[in-house]
């Protein structure tokens, strides 16, 4: 199953990719000084060296595996901002205290509730969907059932 992304969460990740794969020298070179010093099954910097190269690796196949199931989507080609769509930024009231935010819908792989980046896959995030400025969305969260107010729908600044 696909899964959407913007091409700036796909840049960044392309980026974090290439930023691991550059490390694969350093620590092989860290594992062989490591295992110049001696016998390796009680060489702590062997081990840790090893451990690190593992760690890297797993990432490495992580992130290769999340490019093979994304698909581009440039919120730029969004036509009309009448309802909430993929990579459209929504300003939405807390009913409850009255607290407006401005969030962008974007994929899992690039969300950041710090920015006000949420993702397609949150439950906000699947409430706000389809939905128009002037629409009340009901969202149950972990915390219990929050209201918003959908203010206004338009193309975010970070694009």
């Amino acid at each position: 199953m696909k899964r959407l992304i913007t091409p700036r969460g796909a840049v960044a990740l392309r980026a974090e990719l290439e930023k691991l794969k550059q490390l694969r020298p350093e620590i092989a070179l860290a594992i062989e000084e490591a295992r110049a010093h001696g016998d390796i099954s009680e060489n702590a910097d062997y081990q840790a060296a090893k451990e690190r190269s593992g760690m890297i690796e797993a990432k490495i196949r992580d992130i290769e595996s999340r490019l093979s199931m994304i698909e581009e989507f440039d919120p730029k080609n969004v036509k009309s901002t009448a309802k909430v769509v993929f990579g459209l930024t929504v300003e939405v009231e807390n009913l409850a205290d009255g607290g407006i935010q401005q969030l962008t819908i974007v994929g899992a792989d690039e969300s950041n509730v710090e920015i006000g980046l949420i993702s397609i896959e949150s439950p906000l995030g699947r409430a706000l969907i389809g939905k128009s400025a002037g629409d009340t969305v009901s969202v149950n969260l972990p915390s219990g059932s929050r209201d918003y107010l959908i203010n206004k729908i338009f193309l975010g600044d970070i694009w």
